[in-house]
């Protein structure tokens, strides 16, 4: 019973420590959680993680919230996902509240809007980085290639809701696995080696 409670607050404590670095939001998350729970903790394999983090951005919800959620179910099921859901959310709950209260008497600070700006430009920074790293990932071969880069195009140029696109991507993933068995065309649905653990280091600022 001693080692249970151990684990599950292990779980929540790397979520907790997660949670209030992390500006952004969700995609912003993903490369310090891989980093956490794939590199220091081992908790969760490099395939397993891509897996993760496309179910977890694919249904409604958080992808942050999602994930942590989907990897303290594995690592310690129920409550692993309720301790890793409250690890994750306390900080970044109480964060807000204090910052709502603050922002409130100094939201016509100049220095404060300055200070936005510069936050807002960063945050598209690391929704970027985010991006490359499951692309590098999820990106296998010519056909995921274009089924990224046309879902990508159709975001862009129509209306159609992000929802059809994912449901979409889904229906063709399956039919294009079954095409190349039919034609007995191997699929190659491994993911490519995922970003070493000295990119992810330069990303946290620890390997400058």
């Amino acid at each position: 019973m001693k080692e249970e409670w151990m684990k599950l607050f292990q779980i929540f404590w790397t979520f907790f420590k997660i949670g209030p670095i992390t500006f952004g939001g969700g995609y912003a998350m993903i490369p310090i959680i891989e980093k956490e729970v794939v590199d220091k903790k081992k908790w969760v394999k490099t395939e397993e993680i891509t897996d993760v983090f496309a179910i977890a951005g694919s249904i409604p919800g958080a992808i942050a919230i999602n994930s942590s959620t989907f990897i303290g179910y594995k690592i310690g099921g129920i409550k692993g996902a309720i301790a890793a859901l409250i690890g994750v959310f306390l900080p970044t709950f109480l964060i807000v509240v204090a910052l709502s209260i603050i922002f409130l008497q100094i939201q016509n600070n100049p220095k404060i809007e300055a200070a936005l700006e510069a936050i807002r430009a960063t945050i598209v920074a690391l929704i970027v980085y985010a991006g490359y790293l499951l692309g590098k990932s999820a990106i296998v071969d010519k056909t995921t290639l274009l089924i990224s880069f046309g879902s990508m195009a159709i975001l862009f140029f129509s209306p159609i809701h992000p929802v059809l696109i994912i449901l979409s991507g889904i229906l063709l993933g399956i039919s294009v696995v079954k095409v190349k068995q039919y034609i007995g065309k191997p699929s190659k649905t491994e993911k490519v080696k995922y970003p070493s653990t000295d990119e992810l280091e330069w990303f946290m600022g620890e390997g400058i």
